[in-house]
């Protein structure tokens, strides 16, 4: 094992490195004597609980999933080529820094449109230098643009504008192998949050870390996929939820609490009926106005 613990290799939306503890805390007791075998996340995203618990824990096996196709690529990438992708992210990192700080937002305008130009070509597989080149775009450009979005227009086209920093982590060596290291043991798909069922049986933790809610208008960063996630979604998210937990599954859930825009909504609450909900404060780090990044509350449903 690299001598850097895995953590995420993007920066995400929602990501849940400020909740790790308080997800670690609720954690089913079980989970420390290996009764847990198998580890599934059906909305991995940045990953940041699934690389916390996948090298905490002795689970035999781990499945991942996103509908996602950008980050399906840029996973198997990590866990197939990660000495090639650092290849190619040492070129373009050495490209970038290159360019003065007036053409560096061309260089970057170029590299998306490439990313978003060659995203669907048919004869693209896991085993291509296309995947590796595009994986190392997708990398690029999450450590180049705005806040670290991902946002998707309606055509599927990334569409985050340039930010700007005073420095840029394109290339983290020590953090590349030590998740390529962790997913040699984990199975990644592509596809909606059912998509990986057929694993999840009495010996399976899930954890489930959908596109949060908005509260408001003003706050929706659900744009990781073109059709969105509303709140037919959410519903039949909680459905399959319930499903899980039938099986015997132990299951958790995190999302966003409706009652920080209103006390009165109960969307959650009547959605999750029967099981545990706690209200946990955290940061809103994602917001182009830095005068509302204040702490909110989420939630973080168990059926234990």
């Amino acid at each position: 094992m690299s001598g850097e613990c895995a953590r995420p290799f993007l920066k995400w939306a929602g990501g849940k490195t400020q909740l790790l503890d308080k997800i670690k805390s609720r954690l089913p007791k079980e989970i420390n004597n290996g009764r847990y075998t198998t580890y599934v996340e059906p909305f991995v995203g940045g990953g940041a609980v699934f690389f916390r618990l996948a090298q905490t824990y002795d689970f035999q096996e781990c499945y991942i999933a996103d509908i996602n196709s950008d980050l399906y690529i840029t996973y198997t990438v990590v866990k197939q080529n990660v000495e090639e992708l650092i290849g190619k992210l040492r070129i373009i990192r050495e490209e970038f820094l290159n360019c003065d700080i007036e053409t560096r937002r061309d260089f970057y305008t170029t590299v998306r449109s490439e990313f978003n130009r060659t995203k669907n070509e048919p004869d693209c597989d896991r085993y291509s230098e296309a995947w590796t080149l595009h994986a190392s775009r997708l990398i690029f450009l999450n450590k180049t643009c705005f806040n670290g979005l991902y946002r998707v227009n309606l055509s599927g086209g990334f569409n985050v504008p340039f930010g700007k920093y005073k420095t840029y982590p394109i290339l983290q060596e020590e953090i590349l192998r030590a998740d390529a290291e962790v997913l040699q043991k984990t199975e990644i798909y592509q596809g909606d949050f059912t998509h990986i069922a057929t694993h999840i049986d009495e010996n399976t933790f899930v954890y489930f870390d959908p596109p949060y809610r908005p509260l408001n208008s003003t706050s929706l960063f659900t744009g990781y996929a073109k059709n969105g996630f509303d709140d037919d979604e959410q519903r039949r998210l909680a459905a399959f939820f319930a499903e899980c937990d039938a099986k015997g599954a132990r299951c958790m859930l995190s999302n966003s609490d409706p009652k920080n825009a209103d006390p009165k909504d109960e969307f959650f609450d009547e959605l999750y009926a029967g099981f545990n909900i706690d209200r946990v404060p955290a940061k809103r780090m994602i917001n182009s106005d830095s005068s509302k990044r204040g702490s909110i509350n989420e939630i973080i449903v168990t059926n234990y």
